[in-house]
């Protein structure tokens, strides 16, 4: 695939072609990038397909996710292969179609988990346990772009509200209603998993759009010479189904001469007898009888070896900005947000804002990772004039939201990325995060350690923590000495524990296991040349996550 620029006003996109197969263009990633090109209305260049000979197949590439991997890669390359198979003989089923399916069998794990999971609690309780995502429900009343009907709360599932929901900018507000008792009492544990609407969870992506001309493709052979192995992927039509509901994913399809097929409901088991997330082993403590739970046996470990939980001092616990006289869309109040919320998200920034305005000098550029509506990008462009403000977020409307108030404040110093914080590749100075998820604050960290830059990191969703094909954990040479991968997930697990509704023991433990969590993070950054700190943000009522690590290149 390569572009080319003609003139000052056209700029032509060459693919390749090989060949037209049942409404296939080959090589597939030619028909994947044709799609993908129709459903954003791309109309800044004329599309070229240049005739050669039969695809080679695309390089993998070693920097991406294992998840990006099999998504816009591997599936690609396997449909396009059995495609190519099945002109001779049915062909065997690609083992990353069948990953896929099993992927879409696992609970979704978000950063508001807890609290989609008591709102299905609550609509559970409220007309009892009902299959979720059926077939029917994904063709009711869902595409508000199109219909301006609201989804009906009675029918659809909690999961299909919330994602039907992100697909348009007039998002539904919060409800300022409080949970009833059972439900803001109910433990983890007893709370049920949520159910994919889309590949990746509960929102459309990239991902979707790739995926969608391969599994048509796919699902067009199988029910064509492989009917009886339909039944094998329930949840694959389902999906296939309710993405047709997408706004323009059907247009889309039809420019592209995709028609789509009409699929039988199919009977899934993958919600029936589901383990809740909190309740699953890992497989070593399954296979290993001696193994005692809990995190204390892990913490005594630790401090046998001398590593005991130690903040470091807050720099300046009472200072705060002079919200009242700041210009209204500084403030997270502007946000769509309750205003306890706000109040505590006001108390979150001031300590980010008061270690970023101390480390910053004129001319600092600072990346706001994983932005969101842009609370702390926002408040530092606003703060910091002098210096140039990068909102980095993968989610459109979060960037639609930072970039209105952005212009209510006239901002000139601050630019908009939407994009997954991997593929920025920038130089900077200093890089912040408020509640990066899970190894999101590694790959943050991991992100200013290679521009030695400095950085200001607020972890959230220690439960989602593990092993990926760019980190392993523990992270830092003092800790892999000390604990095994087990029984640092132990930490991790226990370190999502301090809720406010919890007993004040089980916070304080939870709170304790967060610290060595992220003094293995801050060890392991000062193995690189950094000096670290980790601290409490105050006042520490301002989140149930208020650890924060402060990293500055020696």
């Amino acid at each position: 695939m390569k572009g080319i620029k003609k003139s000052l006003t056209e700029e032509y996109l060459y693919l390749d072609f090989s060949h037209q197969k049942e409404g296939c263009i080959f090589p597939l990633h030619t028909s994947i990038t044709l799609f993908l090109l129709s459903y954003c209305d791309c109309k800044i260049f004329k599309v070229c397909l240049v005739l050669t000979g039969e695809s080679t197949g695309i390089s993998l590439l070693k920097s991406v996710s294992q998840w990006t991997r099999l998504c816009e890669l591997t599936i690609p390359l396997a449909t396009e292969n059995f495609l190519k198979e099945s002109s001779d003989q049915p062909p065997p089923i690609p083992a990353e179609i069948l990953e896929l399916e099993k992927k879409l069998s696992e609970p979704v794990r978000v950063h508001n988990d807890d609290k989609l999971r008591r709102q299905k609690l609550k609509q559970q309780k409220a007309a009892g346990v009902r299959p979720s995502l059926s077939k029917e429900e994904t063709k009711s009343k869902v595409d508000r772009q199109e219909t301006s009907e609201e989804v009906d709360s009675s029918s659809a599932s909690l999961e299909l509200r919330v994602a039907f929901s992100k697909l348009t900018v007039h998002e539904e507000p919060a409800s300022a209603n409080r949970e009833p008792a059972h439900v803001r009492k109910a433990k983890a544990s007893d709370l049920p998993p949520l159910d994919h609407v889309f590949v990746e969870g509960l929102y459309f992506t990239l991902a979707d759009i790739v995926l969608l001309p391969c599994i048509h493709h796919f699902l067009v052979i199988i029910c064509k010479k492989l009917s009886e192995k339909l039944v094998e992927f329930p949840l694959l039509a389902a999906w296939y189904q309710r993405i047709q509901e997408v706004p323009r994913v059907k247009t889309t399809a039809s420019q592209c001469g995709i028609q789509f097929l009409n699929l039988p409901e199919l009977q899934t088991t993958s919600n029936e007898q589901q383990p809740s997330l909190d309740e699953v082993p890992c497989v070593e403590e399954q296979n290993d009888p001696s193994f005692i739970g809990g995190p204390r046996p892990t913490m005594t470990k630790l401090m046998e070896k001398g590593i005991e939980v130690m903040f470091s001092p807050h720099p300046c616990p009472t200072w705060t900005l002079d919200w009242d006289t700041l210009p209204a869309a500084v403030s997270p109040k502007e946000g769509k947000m309750s205003s306890d919320r706000a109040l505590r998200k006001q108390q979150q920034l001031n300590n980010l804002v008061y270690v970023v305005t101390n480390q910053a000098k004129p001319g600092d550029r600072i990346v706001d990772f994983c932005s969101g509506g842009g609370h702390v990008g926002i408040v530092l462009a606003h703060m910091l004039p002098s210096c140039q403000v990068t909102l980095i977020e993968n989610k459109e409307l979060s960037l639609i939201r930072a970039k209105k108030r952005s212009d209510e404040l006239g901002l000139s110093n601050i630019w908009f990325i939407q994009a997954n914080m991997e593929y920025f590749t920038g130089t900077f100075n200093i890089g912040v995060a408020l509640h990066a998820c899970g190894v999101a604050t590694d790959m943050v960290i991991e992100q200013c350690i290679k521009t030695r830059a400095s950085f200001v990191t607020c972890p959230c969703c220690y439960g989602f923590i593990q092993n990926t094909s760019k980190f392993n954990f523990p992270k830092s040479e003092q800790f892999k000495k000390t604990l095994s991968y087990k029984e640092h997930m132990i930490l991790c697990r226990f370190a999502d524990q301090t809720a406010v509704q919890l007993p004040p023991q089980r916070r304080l433990i939870g709170k304790q296991c967060m610290f060595l969590v992220d003094l293995d993070r801050a060890r392991a950054a000062e193995e690189r040349g950094y000096s670290i700190q980790v601290m409490s943000m105050e006042p520490e009522s301002c989140s149930p996550k208020n650890n924060m690590i402060v990293g500055v290149p020696i």
